[in-house]
């Protein structure tokens, strides 16, 4: 009877750390190709702001960051570096820098969802027509599915 229980429990460990692993891992197999250095330059061209995504936000941590510059122009969002990589991720422009999942609940109405960020390495979002740049300060990174902070520069005051 032990000896079932500890198959049991050891089998259910495996299974658990699997699926962990599983959904880690399956948005990095099923990504896109991301932009090239030479892509994003060009895309990030035209842009009127600039910021830094940093990992030292407070609601940043080793499985959710990004790190790198975001370009800010008036038909999309360039990033350049690296996202820890998820599922689901939304980019969102606000009106005021936030750094915890709180903090973007308690303002996601106030915020434009841009589009969806399918790659970890360097990103082109576009934006859509007739978005007013100076309504918004902020470039958010979302999970949508885990309700998760991501990251964020604030590009304007």
């Amino acid at each position: 009877m032990k000896r079932a229980v500890l198959l049991l429990l050891s089998h259910g460990l495996v299974l658990a750390i699997g699926f962990a692993a599983g959904i880690y891992t399956l948005p990095l197999l099923i990504a896109p190709p991301a932009p090239d250095a030479q892509a994003v330059a060009q895309a990030s061209q035209g842009a009127s702001h600039v910021a830094q995504f940093r990992r030292d936000l407070k609601g940043s941590d080793a499985l959710h960051f990004g790190e790198g510059r975001i370009s800010v122009g008036p038909s999309a969002v360039v990033f350049d570096g690296r996202l820890a990589p998820g599922p689901d991720y939304k980019l969102y422009l606000s009106p005021r820098f936030v750094e915890t999942e709180a903090e973007f609940q308690q303002h996601k109405s106030a915020m434009l969802r841009v589009g969806d960020v399918k790659t970890f390495n360097n990103f082109i979002v576009e934006l859509p027509a007739g978005v007013d740049l100076q309504a918004f300060n902020t470039v958010v990174v979302w999970c949508e599915t885990f309700n998760e902070f991501i990251s964020a520069a604030q590009y304007r005051e």
